[in-house]
């Protein structure tokens, strides 16, 4: 009787995915989240995934996908959740539910280093901006532009790329006047190549960068948010994001983010 009280208490204590494991989907060309070096994967998410590990009963299988298929993969159920940097959005919440998040995403402008002309958001006045086609920046672009019009200001000629390094290019050259992406992103570039761009300000409100969990995996995304708060407790989630951000983001959510409504509610957005 003892014996089966206690084989009881292990499982209701393991989640029931445990004993076939979690498949999860990375890629490699996004630095600092997933990218390889020296023909080796790295990358925030390559330590977490690996603190996963260490933290899990289970197997955690991993295959890298390219970015353009792998959030409609984990949708389609081939995988059990994105160990990516996703930035949450409207649209992407309709489909998945996101951890709690590992960084912030929101957004800010950079222009050419030596462009005296732009330093303010009131210096974008009709300005030529570039953005990644599709990507979850241009959903809140309008902030901007609210921002502008409040300066009696106006937003102006907006291009959108196939690629962010496109838009660099293009930045760098003097095709485009500036052009917006996430902090995460900005600081990457502006530490690399800081005689060709610099850090502008921010042009909306906070956001987030976040695994995405399929919505019928409440199971899945329970589990993953206790193992954040494990991170969070022990210190380990300050010191990943001080190694590959440059700074701890210590005052994001720590709960998951599951709706529309949630989600605006700790954004601000109208």
């Amino acid at each position: 009787m003892t014996l089966g009280m206690s084989s009881m208490v292990v499982a209701d204590e393991s989640p029931s995915f445990a004993s076939k494991g979690i498949k999860v989907a990375t890629e490699d060309n996004y630095s600092p989240f997933n990218f390889i070096d020296k023909g080796k994967p790295t990358g925030i998410n390559k330590d977490l995934l690996d603190e996963l590990r260490d933290y899990s009963d289970f197997k955690v299988k991993q295959e890298i996908l390219p970015w353009t298929g792998l959030l409609a993969s984990v949708s389609a159920g081939q995988y059990d959740l994105a160990l990516t940097g996703a930035i949450i959005t409207d649209a992407r919440l309709k489909v998945f539910d996101f951890t709690p998040p590992i960084a912030s995403a929101q957004h800010y402008f950079v222009a050419r280093a030596k462009d005296d002309s732009v330093n303010t958001i009131a210096d974008l006045d009709g300005k030529t901006v570039g953005l990644q086609a599709g990507s979850a920046l241009l959903e809140r672009l309008p902030e901007l532009k609210t921002m502008l019009e409040a300066q009696d200001k106006k937003l102006g000629k907006v291009v959108e790329y196939q690629s962010y390094p496109e838009a660099y290019a293009d930045l760098a050259n003097g095709r485009i006047d500036y052009v917006i992406n996430s902090i995460v992103n900005i600081n990457e570039l502006v530490k690399t190549k800081p005689k060709v761009f610099k850090k502008g300000e921010a042009v909306s409100g906070p956001g987030f960068v976040s695994w995405p969990v399929p919505k019928d995996s409440p199971e899945l995304l329970a589990y993953l948010t206790d193992f954040f708060a494990h991170l969070k407790e022990t210190g380990r989630m300050a010191e990943l994001q001080e190694k590959w951000f440059g700074e701890s983001f210590d005052e994001l959510p720590t709960n998951a983010i599951v709706s529309v409504k949630q989600y605006h509610k700790l954004t601000a957005v109208q």
